[in-house]
């Protein structure tokens, strides 16, 4: 059993009420509270969610367990990607799946014909995030330099695999890409 579906096991186990919706103005206090939570040396202030969200290509969403908001995501939608500006969870609810079911909702927002990809910049520092990303999908993909206020970035990336090739199990991410492969397996 992969590590994926054993994520989406222990959400259902953990966390059987909890669902996303598009966020609120009324959620600014809820949302306010897990980013200070969260993010102590760089946590966003009300208005830069706003600004922020008043963006034509910038999306919030937050999770609820039942009634209480515990976790949020923000993200930019671009031609052929998504990407993850800011996802949080109240630390009393990390390891509970919370974070996992959010990263979930965002990756099956891509499509073959559309958004293929997701990236994020997580501090280099942060390897609790890193680890949490990967363990989601993600892979590194670059360095940012000074990304953070002086402090380097690790860009990371999830992709959507669009299909494979039968004969060397090569996978593919693009429909280019799997138009242009060519199998050592047929020659």
């Amino acid at each position: 059993m992969s590590d994926r579906v054993k994520v989406r096991i222990a959400e259902v186990k953990t966390a059987p009420h909890l669902h996303m919706r598009w966020m609120i103005r009324r959620d600014m206090p809820e949302v306010s509270a897990i980013e200070d939570a969260c993010f102590q040396w760089d946590a966003w202030t009300e208005e830069q969610f706003l600004s922020c969200l008043r963006q034509r290509n910038c999306i919030g969403m937050v999770a609820e367990l039942g009634d209480p908001v515990v976790g949020f995501v923000i993200y930019e939608l671009h031609k052929h990607s998504l990407e993850i500006l800011k996802l949080a969870v109240w630390p009393d609810r990390w390891r509970q799946g919370v974070g996992a079911f959010i990263a979930d909702k965002i990756v099956h927002k891509l499509s073959s014909h559309r958004r293929t990809f997701v990236t994020l910049t997580v501090r280099e520092t942060d390897l609790a995030a890193q680890l949490f990303f990967r363990a989601q999908g993600f892979r590194a993909s670059g360095v940012l330099r000074g990304h953070f206020d002086g402090e380097d970035g690790v860009r990371m990336r999830y992709e959507l695999e669009v299909g494979g090739c039968a004969g060397c199990g090569a996978k593919f991410y693009s429909r280019e890409a799997a138009h242009e492969h060519e199998c050592p397996c047929d020659l």
